[in-house]
């Protein structure tokens, strides 16, 4: 089997999860700068077996889209153009950063750590593939 990549896109970063090749265990991967994404997949992609992208799906409370969707478009139109035989299907990711937060606080990290943004966005990628695996 192959790996499933969960994607929190975020303006400036963004948060990346992956299961195991067995695709039962979720585990975070990094943050990329976003402008650096394409390559960051790229290289990925060429290095591991990914037979699937699952990418956050933000929503404002009555239904319309953020305002960054047209950048997830491309970058979905990038992949489906650079690796046609790649999945690519969208998750909702309504309140993750939120639970992301909470998940930092009870585990213990110290308040310090708490503040590195970066950590919020890998929690937040494990957080939408999860819901994911839960819904196939």
């Amino acid at each position: 089997m192959s790996r499933i990549m969960g994607l929190d896109y975020g303006v400036k970063r963004s948060g990346i999860a992956v299961t195991d090749p067995l695709q039962i265990i979720v585990n975070p991967l990094t943050v990329v700068e976003t402008p650096k994404l394409f390559d960051f997949l790229e290289n990925y992609f060429r290095n591991e077996d990914v037979s699937k992208i699952v990418i956050g799906e933000s929503r404002h409370r009555d239904g319309e889209s953020f305002y960054f969707e047209k950048d997830i478009n491309e970058l979905i139109q990038w992949i489906l153009k650079k690796f046609p035989e790649m999945e690519i299907d969208r998750q909702d990711e309504s309140f993750t950063s939120s639970e992301s937060k909470e998940i930092i606080i009870k585990s213990g990290i110290k308040k310090k750590k708490r503040m590195d943004k970066s950590l919020i966005d890998r929690i937040s990628a494990v957080l939408i593939l999860q819901r994911y695996l839960k819904h196939i």
